[in-house]
């Protein structure tokens, strides 16, 4: 090859193998060679022996816009490049109304292209009352999936959409090759258990979780992957908690279905005997937080390659959000942007789990879930240069100095065994493991899907 812009050097993870000591040689925005030895002239050269060298990450699951005036997509893309994630996939329950229109969702992907140092791709959604009328345009508009729930968490905002509405709609956009992914959660079961509670003053810091038990989650799970199966749809659970989700999972697999599920990072690294008690309702999540037994299982379904994908299910909401003695009056939810790739890292480490399902479980299985697969998630040649140098350094997360709209995190205090020393997007550095270095916005940074046609 000619001269290339840029070689980083390094521990190279590509879609087959570990390199030690390899390079990455970048023209523009796209990866030219990937490989070991001697590594071509380039007008900038990297010298990153020692550390990780792997792709940016694609976070499945973002809520950048849920809270309004607060975050925002520009300015959690800010936190994304500090914490190695090149790609964001939005979910589309906005404040004040869900992205459930296609004159919304173009608005959105505007914000998009002005205010993003990183790519971002959008999920779309459909209103309660709107059917499957707003399906085709929002397609068009370039939706990477589409998202529902099973539950209503905000009237307008979160709807719950029945299930013969779910069915209907997963048949247009399973004919569209993209994702239906489904927040599960009985709604009945959810408010007669957390009604039942508050009447009896049983409000506390571990009430939240005995109120979301395991059937509740594990029953919508169900439902789900039979509606894919009804419908030949591609059914996603969003947030697995539970090790009978994954086995559910397995039998609609198992019987030819298109069945795939996510898990959550805090749902590997935190457990609810050593962490419920002490950050109380910081660790509020939707499904809850699980007992240690069930985490550990988790992480079985990762080493197996049962999971599709970990995400990070970030939203910024302040501590204000978070201090209520009832703990049914907290929100859920947490910022994840810039602890999904070096927790998760830490957990595979500990868990003897090698980096090549770490980047399997953060790079190229979002990237080929979302089909952003023609040049996303891989250290491979044609695909753009998302890169990220992970130093090899243990350390404390402190998240004072974040990036996102939240100084807090549930990983406060945690060791990470990696940090984020660079992000690369596109061949630009976005990160350098101090401060922001790429101007906002361009038309290129929202990512549209691959089309249907090429879906296999």
């Amino acid at each position: 090859m000619s001269k290339a812009d840029l070689v980083i050097r390094g521990d190279i993870v590509t879609p087959d193998r570990v390199i030690p000591n390899g390079y990455v040689a970048v023209s523009g925005e796209t990866i030219e060679v990937v490989g070991d030895g001697t590594p071509p002239s380039a007008m900038e050269t990297q010298d990153c022996r020692g550390c990780w060298v792997i792709p940016g990450v694609v976070d499945g699951q973002t809520h950048a816009a849920s809270q309004l005036n607060q975050e925002g997509l520009g300015w959690a893309s800010r936190a994304a490049a500090a914490g190695g994630v090149t790609v964001m996939v939005d979910m589309p329950y906005d404040d004040p109304k869900a992205i459930s229109t296609r004159q919304a969702f173009e608005s959105k992907a505007d914000e998009v292209k002005r205010d993003c140092h990183v790519d971002v791709a959008l999920h779309a959604t459909i209103g309660e009352d709107d059917g499957t009328s707003e399906i085709a345009g929002l397609i068009e508009a370039g939706a990477a999936a589409f998202k529902f729930s099973t539950f209503e968490a905000a009237p307008g905002r979160f709807p719950r959409i029945m299930e013969d509405d779910l069915e209907a709609a997963f048949t247009v956009i399973g004919s569209a090759g993209l994702a239906c992914g489904v927040h599960n959660q009985m709604q009945e079961m959810t408010r007669r258990n957390i009604a039942r509670m508050i009447e009896n003053g049983d409000t506390g810091w571990d009430a939240f979780a005995r109120a979301h038990t395991p059937l509740i989650e594990d029953l919508a799970t169900a439902i789900v992957y039979e509606l894919g199966a009804r419908t030949g749809a591609r059914g996603h659970v969003v947030h697995c908690s539970t090790s009978r989700g994954f086995e559910i999972c397995e039998m609609y697999r198992s019987a030819g279905h298109k069945a795939s599920i996510e898990t959550c990072v805090q749902y590997l690294m935190l457990s609810h005997e050593e962490h419920a008690e002490r950050l109380g309702a910081k660790i509020k999540h939707y499904p809850p937080i699980r007992p240690k037994a069930e985490t550990e299982l988790l992480w079985q379904h990762v080493a197996a390659g049962r999971c599709t994908f970990v995400s990070s299910d970030h939203v910024s909401w302040g501590l204000d959000r978070k201090d209520n003695p009832n703990i049914f009056k907290n929100t859920s939810g947490g910022p994840g942007l810039e602890t999904l790739l070096p927790a998760f890292w830490t957990g595979c480490e500990e868990h003897g789990i090698g980096p090549r399902m770490a980047v399997k479980m953060l790079c190229d299985g979002p990237a080929d879930h979302f089909l952003l697969d023609d040049r996303k998630g891989r250290l491979a040649p044609g695909h753009h240069a998302d890169i990220v140098v992970l130093k090899k350094e243990e350390h404390a997360f402190d998240p004072s100095n974040s990036l996102s709209a939240v100084t807090w995190s549930s990983f406060e205090g945690r060791r990470f065994s990696v940090k984020v020393a660079a992000t690369y997007s596109r061949g630009a550095m976005v990160w350098d493991g101090t401060e922001i270095k790429n101007e906002a916005g361009g038309e290129h940074r929202f990512l549209r899907p691959t089309p249907a046609s090429k879906v296999v």
